[in-house]
């Protein structure tokens, strides 16, 4: 079972580093994505990095997306 919320920031509380080994992966709104780093799947969002813009703590800016949020192990 995967939890509800998960990032892929070390810093995050909702971060997990031997899920995230495994490969998590996410369909978002019908579609597979491959650049989301954190998601929600009760509040129906995920984040995904803004192109190449840095926050002043050097961390990538994001932007929250809503939809519909499946996570998925592969098989």
């Amino acid at each position: 079972m995967l939890p509800d919320r998960l990032s892929i920031d070390p810093r995050s509380p909702f971060f997990d580093g031997e899920l995230l080994e495994r490969g998590v992966r996410i369909q978002f709104n019908g579609k597979e994505r491959t650049d989301v780093s954190e998601y929600c799947v009760s509040e129906g969002w995920i984040r995904v990095q803004a192109g190449a813009s840095k926050d002043r703590f050097g961390q990538p800016m994001t932007i929250k997306l809503k939809g519909k949020v499946e996570p998925f192990l592969p098989e």
